[in-house]
C-alpha cells in the first residue's frame, strides 16, 4: 500500500512528486518510457454503455483505462511507474506542490519499499488524494457555472 488511505486534514493544500517544472515550461513532462497505443480517446469511445454515459462516468472511465493501459499483467503498477505516470499524466494538478509535507510523504512512500506495487484501488485513492492537496482544485471550484 502507498500509505494514500490517510484522510487529507480539512482543504490545506497539499502536493505530491518531484519538483515541478519551472515556470517557463509549457507542459507536463515528456512520458518516457510509457506504452503507446490506441489513443484513450478511442478505447473510450468503444464502451458502448458510456455512449450516453455522463461526464462523471466519462472520467472515471478515463481513469480506469489510463490505468490499465500501463498496468502490468496482474493489472497493478510498480511505484516507480506510477510516479511517472503522476509526472506525465497528473501534472497540473501536482506541479508546485514539492515542498508541501503531505506531498513530499505520499511521493516519499513511491520512493520506498519499491518492490511493492500499487492495484487500482490504491491508485484512485492517490489520485483524489493528490486532487484535494492540488492548488488547482481551487481554481476549478472557483469556475462560474452560470451566465
Amino acid at each position: 500500500m502507498c500509505g494514500c488511505r490517510t484522510s487529507v486534514p480539512s482543504m490545506k493544500q497539499y502536493s505530491v512528486s518531484q519538483p515541478a517544472p519551472a515556470a517557463t515550461k509549457k507542459g507536463p513532462p515528456a512520458a518516457a518510457g510509457m506504452p503507446k497505443g490506441v489513443p484513450i480517446a478511442k478505447q473510450l469511445a468503444s464502451i458502448k454503455a458510456l455512449r450516453k454515459g455522463s461526464d462523471l462516468e466519462k472520467a472515471f472511465a478515463t481513469a480506469a483505462l489510463v490505468y490499465n493501459n500501463h498496468a502490468d499483467p496482474e493489472s497493478k503498477l510498480s511505484k516507480s511507474e506510477t510516479k511517472s505516470l503522476l509526472q506525465s499524466q497528473f501534472w497540473h494538478f501536482i506541479q508546485g506542490q514539492e515542498n508541501k509535507p503531505k506531498y513530499q510523504e505520499i511521493i516519499s512512500s513511491l520512493d520506498e519499499e519499491s518492490e511493492n506495487k500499487i492495484n487500482f484501488e490504491d491508485f484512485m485513492i492517490l489520485l483524489v488524494s493528490l486532487t484535494l492537496m492540488s492548488d488547482l482544485l481551487q481554481e476549478i471550484k472557483n469556475v462560474k457555472t452560470t451566465k
